[in-house]
């Protein structure tokens, strides 16, 4: 802090957080030193403002068919700047003009998801994720790409061969599925006798 002259009672004390309680003491020096610090005085709140720190870390991709999870990480308290904070999701598909906006009114989320039947599977969608509170509507975060949610693959494997190798033990080969829409993540393939 600054020092104040001697003469002066009174200083603004500036670059506060909005929203957040504060208690000043004030401590009287001279060319010997500093002296002991006042009693603290009362608790004083700034006033609130809009919200300007983004959510970060958006991500999200998977769940069920027809469905947009969206995730973020939460806004801590003290940047929330003011009562009734939320936040505010902004998504559309890749390529689209038109966003859709979502609120979510819950401090402690960190999670939104929209379901549509018209989502087709692994759709790429744009998506931002902003904060608001009562005085307005902040910061929103950078554009990220999020997959919708995954179908059952539609594409059977193909080149299913059997090879005889013992008594007891055949041996089944096939031919991989390469990622695509029709496909998704394949994370394992299942073998049935016919």
């Amino acid at each position: 802090p600054e020092v104040i002259n001697g003469r002066t009672h009174k200083a603004t004390v500036v670059d506060l957080s909005p929203w957040v309680e504060y208690e000043f003491r004030v401590v009287a020096s001279n060319s010997v030193g500093i002296g002991e610090p006042s009693r603290p005085s009362a608790l004083l709140k700034t006033k609130a403002a809009v919200p300007v720190v983004a959510p970060t870390n958006i991500g999200g991709g998977g769940g069920s068919r027809s469905e947009l999870v969206i995730t973020w990480e939460p806004v801590s308290e003290e940047l929330q700047n003011g009562e009734g904070f939320g936040y505010i999701i902004m998504f559309r598909p890749l390529g689209s003009a038109t966003w859709t906006k979502a609120a979510v009114a819950s401090v402690e989320s960190s999670k939104y998801v929209y379901r549509n039947e018209s989502i087709t599977p692994l759709s790429p969608f744009e998506v931002k994720v902003g904060v608001y509170n009562n005085e307005g509507e902040g910061t929103l975060s950078s554009v990220s790409i999020i997959y919708s949610g995954e179908d059952e693959p539609q594409i059977a494997p193909v080149g299913v061969s059997a090879l005889s190798v013992s008594a007891a033990e055949v041996e089944v080969s096939w031919q991989p599925l390469a990622w695509n829409r029709h496909t998704g993540r394949v994370l394992g393939y299942e073998v049935s006798l016919a």
